[in-house]
């Protein structure tokens, strides 16, 4: 297949990491980094230290500070900024975009002000058809991917044919795409995982065990569960990569960065100390009001998710939490008696 120009837009760890498999895959790829600096070390020394420490990037990636020429021309454009700020780049963006271009949102959150999936708000504010953006989903730990640890992933389009480009371009010896349909479900799935992830770190912070752990974990996919179903999406979704398996990996590795802002406050820290603390973004800080809000626009029950919020407002404290959660009515799970 002929792609002439693939651009990433982003260099923080998933970003680089994403662009690397692309390279690694055989196409050549132009990675945007907002700070010049940054720019400049993955193209004299091939590596971005802050993120991704030592690794070593591969020859076909190269990189600019310069975003307007990054997205000029690119036939395939990959998104991997802070969720909450998608809105205000795309707008920036949107008059040099090519037409036809394939838009691929690698970002896992819910835009606090509207409720919209990543995909949403792509499409409102680029004004491109819905068959023409693509997402990149599932267990995505972004340092294991960058050391070529063997994965599998997700990339969902409406558009079959969009979702075939994407994976094309990121096949590789380590890196497994699977497409998928569902946009909603894989969306969901990546949104809610990290709220999840979360409550699980606190957990881990209070020194709970894994029962403790093992618990939120189910009981958290089923939430996801109901909230995708109400929303329209696939059954099988959630219980693939996009939906288990992320939210496996996402709340068992040291490496999650929503598990560790999680097992910080479990610890005792306050959100300012914490958001001081930690150097990355934590999608699922952000985003559990609008999920929150979701749920009950769309009349489902998010448990954890409602106690999540409440830690985070302050209305709740963090040794509560557990406890909170399992002292909710009891009831049948599973078919109907």
């Amino acid at each position: 297949m002929s792609v002439d120009k693939i651009t990433v837009l982003g260099a923080g760890s998933w970003g680089t990491t994403y662009a690397a498999v692309i390279a690694d895959a055989g196409y050549p790829v132009t990675l945007w980094a907002r700070r010049p600096e940054v720019a400049e070390e993955i193209n004299s020394t091939h590596t971005n230290e802050r993120y991704l420490g030592e690794r070593v990037l591969p020859e076909g990636l190269s990189a600019t500070a310069d975003d307007i020429a990054a997205v000029t021309d690119a036939e395939v454009i990959v998104l991997a900024v802070p969720a909450q700020t998608l809105r205000e780049n795309l707008t920036r963006w949107k008059p040099h975009l090519r037409e036809g271009v394939k838009l691929v949102s690698l970002m896992k959150g819910i835009e606090v002000d509207t409720g919209k999936r990543m995909s949403e708000v792509i499409a409102e504010v680029a004004e491109v058809d819905e068959s023409q953006i693509a997402v990149v989903s599932g267990p995505n730990l972004a340092r294991e991917i960058a050391d070529r640890q063997p994965t599998a992933t997700v990339v969902a389009s409406s558009d079959i044919t969009t979702a075939e480009v994407v994976a094309e371009i990121s096949a590789n010896a380590y890196f497994r795409p699977y497409t998928n349909t569902d946009v909603v479900g894989v969306e969901i799935g990546g949104a809610i995982k990290n709220i999840i992830a979360l409550s699980v770190g606190i957990a881990d912070g209070q020194k709970l065990g894994d029962n403790s752990k093992a618990s939120i974990i189910t009981r958290g996919l089923a939430e996801t569960s109901r909230l995708a179903a109400a929303m329209g999406a696939g059954a099988h979704t959630l219980s693939g990569l996009a939906g288990l398996g992320d939210l496996v990996a996402t709340c068992a590795s040291p490496l999650s960065r929503n598990r560790t802002f999680g097992r910080h406050l479990g610890e005792g820290m306050s959100l300012e100390d914490v958001i001081a603390h930690t150097s990355q973004t934590a999608e699922g800080v952000k985003s559990a009001p609008a999920v929150l809000a979701l749920g009950r626009r769309n009349g489902v029950d998010l448990p954890i998710t409602e106690a999540v919020c409440a830690v985070l407002s302050g209305k709740l404290q963090v040794d509560e939490l557990a406890g909170l959660l399992l002292s909710r009515k009891r009831k049948h799970e599973g078919p109907p008696a």
